[in-house]
C-alpha cells in the first residue's frame, strides 16, 4: 500500500472572511481506534480561533434543535429569545421571532408548539449568532436545558454542544477570577 490515507474534516465559516483550518487524521489513527464524529467535532471547535467557534456553535445550536422534540424546541427558543430586545427579534429572520413574541403573552415568553414546529434551522442559528453578540453567558443555560431532559440523553449532538457550552463557561469563570 502507499502513504497513509488522510481524511479531513475541513471547518469553513461561510459567513466571514476567517480561514478555514483543517482537521487531518491518517488512517493508521482511524485503525488503531476509530474516533466517534463528535469527538472530533469538539476537538474542531477547541482548536478552532473565536470567531470560528461561534459560528460553530450556532450550528451545533442548531443541529440539536433539528432533532429535539418539539417540546425541548419550545424550551430552546424561549431561552434564546429572551435575551433580545424586539427591535433585535424584528431583524433575526425575517421577523419571524418577533412575530412569536407578539403572539406570547407580555411579559412572560411562552413559545407554542406550532410555532418551534415552524421555525428553520437556519432561523436558529441565526438566533445564535445574534444572542452571542448581547450577552456570552446567555447560551449557558442552552447547556442546561439539554442536561435536564431525559429525551436528549441519547443525542450525541447534544452531548457535544453540553460539553462545549460547559468547558467555555468554565474557561470564561477562570479568566474572570485570574485575569492575564
Amino acid at each position: 500500500m502507499g502513504g497513509p490515507l488522510n481524511q479531513e474534516i475541513a471547518i469553513i465559516n461561510s459567513n466571514s472572511n476567517a480561514t478555514p483550518f483543517v482537521l487531518t487524521q491518517t488512517s493508521r489513527d482511524l485503525s488503531a481506534k476509530e474516533v466517534p464524529v463528535d469527538q472530533l467535532e469538539y476537538q474542531a471547535y477547541e482548536s478552532a480561533p473565536p470567531e470560528v467557534q461561534d459560528r460553530m456553535l450556532a450550528q451545533m445550536v442548531g443541529k440539536v434543535y433539528e432533532t429535539a422534540p418539539v417540546t425541548l424546541q419550545s424550551s430552546l427558543l424561549e431561552h434564546l429569545m429572551r435575551p433580545l430586545g424586539l427591535l433585535a427579534l424584528v431583524s433575526i429572520a425575517n421577523g419571524t421571532f418577533a412575530k412569536i413574541r407578539f403572539r406570547s403573552s407580555w411579559p412572560d415568553l411562552r413559545v407554542q408548539m406550532a410555532d418551534a414546529q415552524n421555525v428553520q434551522v437556519s432561523d436558529v442559528i441565526a438566533l445564535v449568532d445574534r444572542v452571542q453578540q448581547v450577552s456570552v453567558e446567555a447560551l449557558d443555560g442552552v447547556a442546561q436545558i439539554l442536561a435536564a431532559s431525559p429525551l436528549m440523553a441519547s443525542s450525541a449532538a447534544a452531548a457535544v454542544l453540553v460539553a462545549v457550552l460547559v468547558n467555555r463557561a468554565r474557561t470564561r469563570i477562570v479568566s474572570d477570577t485570574y485575569p492575564t
